[in-house]
């Protein structure tokens, strides 16, 4: 038995081996999903692309021709690309799993008699665990002990009104009982101790989810470019087939050449690299942004991340350091004992910092709060985001003394006061905010009854208390980076306006002479407020459904919105933003579900951060892109032009093999280890809903490859005099320099192809990849082996380095156009 702090009595947990025992018997606590993919599924997906569907029937036609030995190496070649893509999807299946385990939440479980932090899927049948306000109940479970404990069960019921609950079984008409908590419902008030009676698919919420997991996941508008991209890119080598096999055929009258001639074309054409980029991508990107602190629960958010021109950023604890202090008093009236006062009219277990900051002021001039708090409690009127204040009565000598507290605007207007007075607390009010100070108003009253909500009483007014919460120390710095970027920074709060104004003041923040409050929000219409925001920099006295009408009206107005939240109600403009943001600190598990992205540290800096990388890791997609559409049209040059001039085909589908070798772990790899380009965060955001395939991208690598295609075809053809083999060899180890050099050209939009080997010279990954490439061209060219599997030979040191040099010749025209670019910015 054990006592757990905030709740009467003594409670018995599970110990250890009590719960080792009960998961073995009843399993984790969790939805039975698909799991991972065997490995076997995962390799006959691989296979199942065209890609290796065509390199399965080149192998078959040598086999059919009794070429067992080009068969088996062909069969050989595939497995190994195979293995390769393979290795990357079991990479990104390790990524993933290790993100899914640091976004499990956790749960306080009592366990060995003590309270402890358990991942919900380690609960088990018969743990005692606590829930609060703004979590996920995580099992089915009995009701031990609550205050104030209410749960929203609309998920399960489809009831919008919230359900409040008690430890006592009482019939109330309701399919689901009072005395009960149920896993995937949330707290949305007080907390309560329960024993878990139903874990995974045995709880009423896991019946239901079963649903869920045979639901189909809807691809991302990036997915559908790069879905729609690879389709029509198939369908066009499937009709180039046909085309090339028929051209070919009338040319020689070889079957088996024009079978060969146009899966080769075919294989140029489809660029199955694609989706691994994708994949990758944003999977590897998740997994560097979590080390920063910024954990993503939805990975298309990644590639979002890079567009978000618009910042909503709620004050307290993003902005500032969330450590409030009481900076300056001023009492009205003669109260004996205000900061008795004061104390009564704060909760007992605080939480808040603005609470934790009031009593530690109470403390600090020496009064003992305990001994107050020994009072009865009769009644309490709750804080809430529509009213702004709160109330507790107590009964003292058989007097009921009234003690509330909550912002002027709200608490003034229940007090006895003359005009006079009310514009001198006013007065004060302005004074202390435009020092930056949280204002807070106090007031008491006995009373001879509780009255149903607080407008029932008058109060008496006793004075202003003004706190301070100092703006983070790196927030200026970061402010200045979103400027320079072409991101709004908009500043979300529930303080009074002339507050906010000087904390944003303090950060650097672009300002405007408007300032929107709640209630001016809550008066306009969408349009008129869409129209509003866009001079409006400061939000005050906000309600959380005024921050769905702001991330809307940004929205209406064609920007792509980042917004943050830590609350229960915060949820509903976390869902509307573009990329929702979740306190990873203080921010509850209603706003955690919600979002896209989780703070681990709840630092404004860290947002900045991941918008760089987002931008980062976009660029670096799109660079990828490009190198495929170069590197893949002269593939399809040659595939195609040979069999139109009458010439052997430089490339057969073994060629295609090797250079599928190279291409993969090169676009998949190296480009998405980039850094930032040089000046990443001082160009504005792209426009909303842009196409990853821009003109200029494609433009860029159509243009690189043609030119490569040709250059490699002219020197074909030149060396067709010293037999096909020394020609094919030649064209080959063209093609193999110019994707060394292209990488390096295409790594950076902003560097010189030199600056970037400069750069990156000491990368031991750039390095490894090189040195791996030009090693496995010296083995096709020089190792007698080789040259029977891909029909090459040994090139003398002058022929090799003219082919160096056509393939500097045909890439490095780039860089003038590179260069041409940055003289005229």
């Amino acid at each position: 038995m054990a006592k757990i702090p905030g709740f009467d009595g003594d409670y018995a947990g599970l110990t250890t081996a009590q719960a080792r025992e009960n998961l073995a018997k009843y399993g984790a606590n969790a939805l039975e999903d698909n799991g991972e993919r065997p490995f076997l599924i995962k390799a006959l997906l691989v296979f199942k692309e065209p890609m290796f569907l065509l390199l399965l029937v080149a192998a078959s036609i040598y086999f059919m021709l009794g070429e067992m030995a080009d068969g088996g190496i062909m069969l050989i070649f595939v497995t190994l690309i195979a293995g390769i893509e393979l290795y990357q999807e079991q990479k990104t299946d390790r990524t993933l799993a290790t993100l899914k385990e640091l976004s499990s939440p956790h749960i306080q479980v009592l366990r060995d008699g003590e309270m402890t932090g358990v991942l919900t899927e380690e609960i088990t049948v018969g743990d005692v665990f606590l829930v609060a306000e703004g979590e996920k109940i995580p099992a089915d479970g009995e009701i031990l002990a609550c205050y104030d404990f209410a749960v929203d069960e609309s998920m399960l019921t489809g009831e919008a009104e919230a359900v409040y609950k008690q430890p006592e079984a009482k019939e109330n008409g309701r399919l689901f009982s009072s005395h009960m908590v149920y896993s995937g419902t949330l707290v949305v008030g007080g907390s309560a101790l329960a024993r878990a009676t139903a874990i995974g698919t045995m709880s009423q919420y896991g019946k239901i989810g079963k649903d869920i997991l045979e639901a189909p996941e809807r691809p991302t508008p990036l997915e559908k470019q790069i879905a729609h991209l690879v389709k029509w890119a198939a369908l066009g080598g499937g009709i180039m087939l046909l085309l090339v096999f028929l051209l070919t055929y009338i040319n020689t009258g070889s079957w088996v050449d024009s079978i060969l001639s146009g899966i080769t074309l075919a294989m140029g054409i489809i660029p199955e690299e694609f989706p691994v980029i994708l994949t990758v991508f944003l999977s590897v990107g998740a997994w560097r942004l979590a080390k920063k602190s910024a954990l993503v629960r939805r990975l298309p958010s990644v590639e979002t991340l890079g567009s978000v021109s618009v910042l909503c950023v709620d004050k307290t604890g993003t902005l500032t350091e969330n450590r409030m202090k009481v900076m300056e008093t001023r009492w009205q009236e003669p109260v004996a004992e205000p900061l008795k006062i004061l104390a009564l009219a704060c909760e007992k277990s605080a939480y808040d910092p603005m609470e934790i900051a009031l009593l530690s002021y109470i403390g600090e001039n020496g009064i003992a709060t305990d001994e107050y708090f020994q009072l009865d409690l009769v009644h309490e009127f709750s804080f809430s985001s529509e009213t702004k204040r709160m109330a507790h009565i107590w009964r003292e000598n058989n007097c009921l003394l009234l003690c509330a507290k909550g912002s002027p605007e709200s608490l003034l207007p229940l007090c006895a006061l003359s005009a006079e007075e009310r514009a001198r607390i006013e007065g004060w009010q302005r004074e202390m905010a435009r020092s930056g100070q949280r204002v807070i108003a106090l007031a008491f009253r006995e009373v001879e009854r509780c009255g149903a909500a607080l407008e029932d009483h008058i109060l008496t007014f006793i004075g202003l208390i003004g706190l301070s919460d100092p703006p983070r120390q790196e927030v200026p710095a970061a402010v200045e980076i979103c400027r320079q970027a072409g991101i709004q920074v908009v500043m979300i709060t529930g303080d009074n306006p002339d507050t906010a104004r000087a904390v944003a003041e303090k950060i650097g923040m672009e300002l405007t002479e408007e300032i929107l409050t709640g209630n001016e929000i809550a008066a306009l219409d969408e349009k008129a407020l869409a129209e509003m925001v866009k001079n409006v920099r400061i939000f005050a006295r906000v309600a959380p459904e005024h921050k769905v009408k702001i991330v809307t009206a940004f929205r209406d107005n064609g920007e792509t919105v980042a917004m943050t939240g830590d609350g229960v109600n915060d949820a509903a403009a976390l869902k509307y933003a573009d990329i929702g943001i979740a306190m990873g600190g203080r921010g509850t598990a209603v706003a955690k579900e919600a979002a896209d992205l989780i703070l681990l540290d709840d630092n404004f800096t860290t947002i900045v951060q991941t918008v760089e990388d987002g931008r980062r890791i976009f660029d670096n997609i799109k660079k990828a892109v490009g190198y495929v559409f170069a590197i893949h049209m002269p593939i399809i040059l040659l595939a195609l032009l040979a069999p139109f001039l009458g010439v052997p085909l430089l490339l057969l589908p073994v060629h295609i093999v090797l250079l599928e070798l190279i291409i993969d772990p090169t676009c998949s790899i190296v480009f998405e280890r980039q850094p930032a380009e040089e000046g990443a965060m001082e160009r504005k955001p792209r426009p909303k809903g842009s196409h990853l395939l821009t003109k200029g991208t494609v433009i860029r690598g159509t243009s690189q490859g043609i030119v490569i295609g040709i250059a490699t075809l002219l020197a074909y053809l030149q060396m067709l005099e010293h037999g096909v083999l020394a020609a094919r060899s030649f064209g080959l180890a063209t093609l193999v320099f110019s994707n060394i050099f292209l990488v390096y050209i295409n790594i950076s939009s902003t560097r010189s192809a030199l600056g970037s080997f400069l750069l990156l010279r000491k990368d031991a990954v750039m390095y490894g990849i090189n040195t791996a490439i030009l090693l496995g061209l010296v083995a096709i060219l020089y190792c007698p082996f080789f040259n029977r599997i891909a029909d090459t030979m040994p090139l003398s040191f002058l022929q090799l380095g003219t082919a160096l040099l056509i393939a500097a010749a045909a890439t490095f025209w780039w860089e003038a156009v590179k260069l041409g670019k940055r003289l005229k910015r």
